[in-house]
């Protein structure tokens, strides 16, 4: 299948794409590269692709895909409380104006890499694809609003289909620090200090980044009656854990450290704990590898690979709300994030 990746060099599309590769799909990237100084470890295989940013696609772009994976987008509520304006500009205007060129030039599958976020504020008990959505951030909230607006534009030849992903974790070439699991760990290996900035009791899905990739795959391999116009949480149930509990299972797995809490840590809003059920009863070949504790060993295995210091982690490079402030202070970005032509 000829598949268009948009995001393709960020966190998940730098581990997505070989994946699709490998499955025997020719790919083809979209990314306006605002993380191009942001690598970890080995570099990425660099695809053939568009530099465009997807607020300028047109439909002439998408002309011979039989599918689209829409990843693009400002990638976390940081980042979306920067601008929420800009926020819903990128990630729902652009979004929906892609899939309407998509569906014009007769794209037939709109993969949207949507958020367990968009649950928001839904507490301790499990919550499946028909629960009600309580986003608390414009970043949850331009999610909610691309679904809704791609559920109006399924029609006998468009099927977007919505993977809600739990909260990612793992290595990757663009790797993330601003993701709860990510930075436990790095918070350990650098300091010794397993560190909460919450009070820890928030509930969290996590799903690896290799096993977000294969839900992808299996859903462009899925017959279209299966999956067309639906919505699929990421993940699998056992991996719902309290913040606090995946600190301990950091300390179990790097028992000399210490786990703290931050001055002002207090309670999240963002609460929710999912049932991932449907995808595994939809497509039984989607068989998430990945636990917790597993993708502990494989960051903290990296990070002594590689060599990680505090200033790293907790610096611009690999935060992307510090990154974007970062070229926005250096002028190489404006206002509207988008590249100045020193960019």
């Amino acid at each position: 299948m000829r598949v268009l990746v948009t995001g393709h060099k960020g966190y998940i599309g730098s581990v997505l794409t070989p994946m699709l590769v490998d499955d025997g799909h020719e790919v083809v990237g979209l990314d306006v590269d605002l993380y191009k100084s942001c690598l970890y470890g080995n570099l990425p295989i660099e695809y053939p692709c568009l530099t465009k940013d997807i607020r300028d696609v047109e439909a002439s772009d998408l002309s011979g895909f039989e599918a689209i994976i829409h990843l693009a987008g400002l990638s976390n509520d940081p980042l979306g409380d920067l601008n929420p304006d800009l926020t819903y500009e990128i990630n729902h205007a652009a979004s929906v104006g892609l899939a309407k060129a998509a569906k014009k030039m007769g794209v037939r599958r709109f993969l949207f890499s949507s958020s367990c976020s968009n649950y928001g504020s839904s507490g301790a008990d499990f919550i499946d694809e028909s629960a009600p959505f309580r986003p608390v951030t414009p970043y949850a909230k331009s999610k909610v609003m691309v679904e809704a607006d791609l559920a109006k534009l399924a029609d006998s030849k468009f099927s977007p289909i919505i993977l809600r992903n739990a909260t990612a974790y793992g290595m990757s070439p663009k790797l993330r620090f601003d993701l709860v699991l990510n930075n436990l760990v790095a918070w350990a290996y650098t300091t010794g200090s397993i560190f909460l900035k919450s009070d820890g009791t928030p509930w969290r899905p996590i799903v690896h980044i290799e096993d977000i990739s294969c839900a992808f795959i299996a859903m462009l391999n899925a017959p279209l009656d299966l999956v067309h116009n639906q919505a699929f949480n990421v993940g699998r149930a056992e991996e719902n854990y309290q913040v606090y509990q995946l600190a301990e299972l950091v300390k179990e797995v790097m028992p000399d450290c210490r786990i703290e809490f931050a001055d002002n840590a207090g309670p999240d809003k963002r609460c929710y704990r999912v049932d991932c059920s449907k995808i595994a009863s939809t497509l039984p070949e989607f068989k998430p590898k990945w636990n917790a504790r597993d993708g502990i060993m494989e960051l903290l295995s990296a990070f002594k690979a590689n060599g990680l210091a505090l200033d790293d982690f907790e610096g611009s490079r690999y935060k992307r709300v510090d990154h974007i402030k970062k070229l926005l202070q250096k002028g190489r970005l404006d206002t509207s994030l988008r590249w100045n032509e020193s960019g």
